[in-house]
């Protein structure tokens, strides 16, 4: 396995894309990363080609120290080269008899980032040292890594802050480094109080008053990380530090996949080897679901909703050029457009959705006209088709075949829940339908009525529908409307499904959750079945 030797099917080393997920995006609140799951996402960044994988702090921690020993084992990384965080030596301690940077040795990384302080105030107030020491710190600890063969990167703490506190203090900063062998020094927004054009002029007078290669990082505290990022790059930095979805400590970092998407669609550099912005938005989701976080919906080019259209005048024009109402083609990373059905929907999203679900309504006026009416209609009663495509198919189904064609027919169902005086609960639920010309009487019991109703469900049609037994309920969810009502409100219910393949999402709309629920199941499972390829015959 190698750490130093990426494929040659990348970039140059003229623009580097360093992540720092597995370090500083750890810090982010409701994140606590295993070893395993370390390892799995820098699979994952490396798999997406970034250029450095920041693994974190070697002897800082046990973790992080196992992690560097099991990535050199077990990782062959293709793209990526594997950096060590660490602080410089310690004040009026020789660099060779410091243990931390020994640690950062000890770690087998090719590349080491060392943190220094940048801000006068940091210097004397953190570190207890004077200026002077701080700057033999910083030289020291440059040129000992460096003797060691390892590359290295200096990230100047509180950098933008320090700067406006005493500028030519910040500046010595960096020109130490520099000079020591640094191959970049990377100028950090620690507390992410930055704007743009206060970045960029700061980093313009920085480059023209040392001559360094500089880099960016940037935090997200007044929502500006990936444009502080992108003015970095505007005035000259040549290495751009990131994590993964944005996750950070406090609000988080500047988001890696807006920020490469900017470069290679918007700024036309090629930052990521060929073909891999198209994994972009897997390579999110991925990592998601390994720090055990949802993937965030609206996120730029990757989010489920990054090229969502709801409104009608957006569809009309779409329907003529998706460039006219997108600033990107979706596919070039990975994702894909989705026309969502609404109150606010016009002729116009009602076709392309309907194309979008393999249907071709372009043809047929009245028909589209009484399926917007509908769902104006239904949306008046509570429901909601954005995100329950699964319903508005069999809602279109319906306009399309003049009448509801369906795999049963409900006669009754009842569901009962009893208290007991222990505390215990008892949920029982029975059900009375026809299916393939028979009466059908089934009972379930559950954790609660909505899971006692769709046991009794599945009880009585599975003998008939035996690919319901694939079927299972993945997410429920439950909204109350018109709240002022109290429990007299009307219930919305949104139920996912899925077969082991796919996943369809379903609604239903009542006066309370299990009668709400008992529709959502109903389109669950009607749905289902037809993607089964069976046909109804009720």
């Amino acid at each position: 396995m190698t750490t130093d030797a990426p494929d040659t099917h990348v970039p140059s080393d003229g623009f580097h894309v360093f992540d720092t997920t597995l370090r500083d995006g750890a810090q982010r609140e409701g994140i606590n990363l295993t070893v395993a799951d370390k390892l799995t996402i820098a699979r994952h960044l490396d798999d997406f080609g970034v250029g450095f994988i920041e693994g974190g702090w070697p002897g800082a921690n046990p973790r992080d120290t196992e992690f560097f020993q099991r990535a050199r084992r077990e990782i062959d990384f293709r793209h990526a080269r594997l950096v060590a965080f660490g602080a410089t030596r310690k004040a009026r301690t020789p660099v060779a008899e410091d243990p931390q940077v020994q640690a950062l040795l000890d770690s087998g990384a090719p590349v080491v980032t060392l943190v220094a302080k940048a801000h006068d105030r940091h210097v004397e107030l953190a570190l207890r040292t004077t200026l002077e020491e701080n700057l033999a710190m910083v030289r020291d600890t440059v040129e000992h890594v460096r003797s060691q063969g390892r590359r290295v990167f200096v990230d100047c703490e509180h950098f933008f802050d320090g700067y406006h506190a005493n500028p030519e203090y910040a500046q010595r900063v960096v020109r130490t480094a520099w000079s020591a062998g640094a191959d970049v020094v990377v100028l950090c927004d620690t507390n992410g109080g930055m704007l743009p054009a206060q970045v960029q002029a700061v980093v313009q007078a920085v480059q023209a008053g040392t001559g360094a290669r500089l880099g960016i990082h940037a935090q997200d505290d007044t929502g500006c990380a990936v444009a502080n990022t992108l003015a970095a790059v505007d005035a000259g930095a040549t290495h751009v530090q990131c994590t993964a979805n944005g996750y950070g400590e406090r609000v988080g970092n500047a988001n890696l996949f807006p920020v490469v998407a900017a470069l290679e669609l918007k700024y036309g550099k090629q930052v990521l080897p060929e073909g891999a912005l198209r994994e972009m938005t897997r390579i999110s989701h991925a990592i998601a679901e390994v720090v055990n976080l949802a993937p965030a919906t609206h996120q730029p080019y990757v989010g489920v909703s990054a090229f969502a259209h709801k409104a009608g005048l957006h569809a009309s024009a779409i329907k003529i050029d998706p460039d006219l109402y997108q600033h990107t083609d979706p596919e070039l990373v990975g994702n894909s457009m989705r026309m969502l059905v609404s109150d606010m929907a016009g002729r116009a999203s009602v076709e392309l959705k309907g194309r979008e679900l393999g249907y071709d309504l372009a043809g047929d006026r009245e028909l589209v006209g009484r399926i917007v009416a509908r769902i104006k209609e239904q949306e008046l009663k509570g429901y909601t088709y954005e995100a329950a495509d699964a319903s508005f198919e069999l809602l279109l189904r319906d306009e399309v075949d003049g009448r509801a064609r369906r795999f049963f027919r409900l006669s009754s169902w009842r569901a009962i829940s009893d208290l007991r005086p222990d505390g215990e609960q008892e949920n029982e639920a029975t059900v009375k339908l026809w299916a393939k010309g028979e009466r059908i009487i089934a009972s379930g019991e559950g954790n609660g009525p909505v899971n006692a109703l769709d046991r009794a469900l599945r009880s009585g049609l599975e003998p008939f529908f035996p690919a319901l037994a694939r079927m299972q309920l993945v997410d429920y969810k439950v909204r109350i409307l018109e709240g002022k009502q109290g429990t007299q409100s009307t219930t919305r219910v949104l139920v996912t499904t899925g077969d082991g393949s796919a996943e369809w999402s379903t609604v239903g709309v009542a006066k309370n959750v299990i009668a709400a629920s008992w529709r959502a199941l109903e389109d669950a499972y009607t749905y289902g079945l037809l993607r089964a390829g069976l046909q109804p015959s009720e």
